[in-house]
């Protein structure tokens, strides 16, 4: 698996059991660095498409405006689970979990992003 780096890409998912392409790509911000993670989404009133963060097994959603969901990544980028945390809560580590997505509470729904999915990541470099 590449070492992703700070920046941004697209987020692809793929049906696991056909490989199938459900969807277009996602804009996708990367947020690799201890910095990048700890600030996340802190601050802001929406995002656009996701935030990958790399790697992390948990998040929070204190001083944060808005509702997420929140999907806990494998190793391989599979699903493991999805979850919908209000601002103030402090989300349980997922002990397989590698990485998290974050995105705005609903978005998972809309994109089909479900436990056992396979997602892919297309960096288009560090940030600048």
């Amino acid at each position: 698996m590449a070492r992703w780096q700070n920046g941004t890409g697209l987020l692809h998912s793929a049906d696991a059991g056909t490989g199938t392409e459900l969807g277009t790509g996602l804009p996708l911000e990367i947020a690799t660095s201890y910095r990048a993670r700890a600030r996340g989404l802190l601050g802001r009133d929406g995002i656009e498409g996701a935030l990958l963060l790399s790697p992390a097994s948990g998040v929070h959603t204190f001083r944060m405006r808005f509702a997420i969901d929140v999907a806990y990544l494998s190793r391989d980028l599979t699903v493991l689970a999805v979850r919908t945390m209000p601002p103030g809560r402090l989300g349980r580590p997922r002990l397989r979990a590698r990485h998290v997505v974050e995105a705005e509470a609903g978005a998972m729904g809309k994109w089909g992003v479900r436990a056992g999915l396979r997602l892919t990541v297309e960096p288009d470099g560090p940030a600048g």
